[in-house]
């Protein structure tokens, strides 16, 4: 059935379940048991998704944010596109990823700035404060991007990865947009402050954010789900 109200579903992480304007939108998709680039080490899971992967509905649209292995899972896109082929949305680079190892995969990427215009969407690539890596030789050569959905039932402001940077970017986002229906902001792996503090904002930074952009509700994700850094998963 088609959600006729704007929804959203929290799967764990970043992923999150996005309905609207009749199409069926992901997030970072990870449902594997570890946030790696092999099986057997890195940050394993300690809570299931929300919603198993083959209880999702047909998957129109894949938002990506950004290359880092708890946002970025080959194998869980690979599982996607074969059920619902949806066209993912991510930044520059990353489609080269995804390509080298889903030949089939329909991928469109964007610089901050660019939009793609879909029958009934606009999605555009914003800022946000991060960086990308999967190895140790490709540091910052894939883009990041966070993303604004403008929908008939309101905008979506959706940052999968940021540090606070001063609310640069939320005033700039605020100032563009006017103000969002829905903001889903990150809130965890923030600790140590010193090291964490450029690349992931903590929950106060987050309610900060949630002010500055105009966001009339907002959503934590990035939280509960992998033990990433030194603060308590919940």
């Amino acid at each position: 059935a088609v959600e006729q109200q704007l929804t959203v579903t929290m799967v764990g992480h970043a992923t999150v379940l996005l309905q609207l304007d009749g199409l069926n939108i992901l997030t970072d998709p990870v449902f594997s048991d570890r946030a790696s680039p092999v099986s057997f080490a890195g940050p394993r899971r300690v809570a299931p998704p929300g919603v198993s992967l083959g209880d999702l509905p047909k998957i129109d649209i894949i938002l990506l944010s950004h290359n880092h292995y708890d946002h970025l899972d080959i194998d869980s896109l690979r599982q996607l596109v074969d059920a619902y082929d949806p066209l993912i949305i991510t930044p520059l680079g990353n489609d080269t990823i995804i390509l080298k190892s889903i030949s089939k995969a329909r991928v469109q990427s964007g610089d901050w700035g660019d939009v793609v215009e879909t029958a009934s969407l606009k999605i555009h690539f914003e800022p946000m404060h991060h960086w990308s890596a999967r190895g140790t030789q490709d540091r910052s050569m894939a883009l990041w991007a966070a993303f604004v959905v403008q929908s008939s039932q309101g905008n979506v402001y959706f940052v999968g990865d940021s540090g606070f940077h001063d609310g640069i970017n939320y005033k700039a986002a605020c100032k563009k947009f006017g103000s969002f229906k829905v903001a889903i902001l990150p809130i965890g792996a923030y600790a140590p402050r010193w090291f964490m503090k450029a690349q992931h904002q903590n929950p106060e930074e987050a309610v900060q954010a949630h002010i500055l952009c105009g966001a009339e509700t907002s959503i934590a994700l990035h939280w509960g789900t992998f033990q990433l850094t030194n603060e308590p998963r919940e």
